[in-house]
């Protein structure tokens, strides 16, 4: 017996994009599961060297639950590079700019830091409201 490895050409080139609605959701779950499905785990052809993931739409980023004191006691960091340039955020005051980077970061996390990361990352798109431009698509709903 000799174990399966798909080649480039081998992979399904036809995609799903799957819509996915944040609402009353906790940050870390759905971000977890978001993210199998951009890597392509939940497919029995995965491979780690190959993108074979899907499209992902998540809708209502605004409404997302964060569970204990995280509102307050969460932080966000940046740096530009400088000397004393370090910026640091609260996850309410992220919530009330952009919430969408708050789920982004979530995911961007969970996703292996190489080459491919910026391609499934790309796969990726987050509103914080109930309308995005990706109708014709036609994403198939899924409850996460």
């Amino acid at each position: 017996m000799k174990t399966f490895s798909p080649k480039l050409e081998e992979v399904d080139k036809n995609r799903k994009w799957y819509l996915v609605d944040a609402k009353d959701k906790t940050l870390g779950r759905i971000a977890t599961k978001i993210a199998v499905i951009l890597r392509g785990k939940n497919k029995p052809t995965f491979s780690p060297h190959i993108d074979c993931g899907d499209h992902v739409i998540v809708i209502n980023a605004d409404q997302i639950r964060l569970s204990g004191q995280k509102w307050e006691q969460k932080k966000y960091y940046t740096h530009s590079g400088y000397p004393g340039a370090l910026k640091t955020r609260t996850a309410k005051e992220i919530k009330e700019k952009k919430p969408e980077y708050m789920l982004e970061e979530a995911v961007k996390g969970m996703i292996p830091r190489n080459r491919l990361r910026t391609h499934v990352l790309s796969k990726l798109k987050i509103y914080a409201g109930e309308d995005h431009k990706h109708t014709a698509q036609n994403p198939e709903k899924i409850d996460l």
